[in-house]
Formats: C-alpha cells, sequence, structure tokens
C-alpha cells in the first residue's frame, strides 16, 4: 500500500493546487446576499454539472484510468477501490455542498470551486494526455463536457461572488 500512496500523492499534486485555489477564491469572494435567484441558478448547474461528473468518473473507472494515469506518470497503478471511494466521497461533499450554497453559507463555496476549477482543468488535460499517449485515453470522451460545463460554473460563481475589498472600504459602506 506504501507504494500505491505514493503513487496517489505524487499523481494528484494538480487536484491539491486547485483545491488551494478553491481556498483563496472562498476566502476572497464572499456570497452577495442579494444574490438569492443567482445562487438557485448557480445551484441547478452545479447539481447538473455533478451528474455529468458522475459520467466521467463511470467513463474513467470503465476504461482504466486508475491504472493509465499513473502508468504515464512512471507510477504503480491506484488501488481500484481508493480510485471509487475517492470519486464517491467527492460526489456526497459536492452534493451537500449544493444544500449549503442553497442556504447561503459561504463555507460551501470551498468545494463547488474546487469542483468548477477541476472540471475546467479536466477538460484540457484529457485531451493533452491523449495525444501524449498518441490515442485515446480513459475520460476522453466525456472531457469537453466536462471542461464546458466546469466553465459555466466558473462564470456562475463570480456572478454570485464579489471580491472582496479592504477591511476599511468595506466598513464604509
Amino acid at each position: 500500500m506504501t507504494g500505491s500512496l505514493g503513487s496517489v500523492l505524487a499523481s494528484t499534486g494538480v487536484l491539491s493546487l486547485a483545491l488551494i485555489l478553491a481556498a483563496y477564491l472562498t476566502w476572497q469572494r464572499p456570497l452577495l446576499i442579494s444574490n438569492g435567484k443567482g445562487c438557485q441558478r448557480t445551484r441547478r448547474v452545479f447539481l447538473f454539472a455533478v451528474a455529468v461528473q458522475c459520467v466521467h468518473f463511470l467513463e474513467e473507472l470503465v476504461t482504466g484510468f486508475d491504472v493509465e494515469f499513473p502508468k504515464l506518470l512512471g507510477l504503480p497503478p491506484w488501488p481500484a477501490d481508493f480510485f471509487v471511494v475517492f470519486n464517491v466521497l467527492w460526489i456526497a461533499i459536492w452534493i451537500l455542498s449544493s444544500v449549503g450554497l442553497e442556504q447561503g453559507r459561504q463555507l460551501a463555496l470551498l468545494p463547488i470551486w474546487f469542483f468548477a476549477l477541476g472540471m475546467a482543468i479536466n477538460g484540457l488535460a484529457h485531451p493533452a494526455l491523449a495525444v501524449r499517449a498518441g490515442g485515446y485515453f480513459p475520460g476522453l470522451g466525456s472531457s469537453p463536457v466536462v471542461g464546458t460545463v466546469g466553465v459555466v460554473l466558473l462564470i456562475r460563481l463570480v456572478d454570485i461572488t464579489e471580491k472582496k475589498r479592504g477591511r476599511r472600504a468595506h466598513e464604509e459602506s
């Protein structure tokens, strides 16, 4: 398992960077309280995007992403059970965060920003991985839809949040 853990950690580095950026965006871009309808629309887009991610995950699972991606990096495959649990856990977190978004909770934005960034990255990464592999790479079929929905969700998130101003400017308004 030690080799598998090292493989997982080494090959998910981009996700770690996306999570750090998501935390920064959550902190820097508070929800607009007056944008209740915008939050509802964003929640619908987000839940549709989660459904798209489920299809993408199934494509990756069936076509061996958990083996092929680490192999491309010269690493051992991920344990299949880890790959399934990791994805299902995140899907559950994303569904729960949609409830937090509906309730206007700022913290709910963290997993949603992370999700949207990851979707947009996936839309670029899978075609690049296919080019590198010289043909189909697991997840390629659904990646254009995943990437497009990710960009749409990022735009929605920008629409329902505001850039944090300095403390003094915020107190004066």
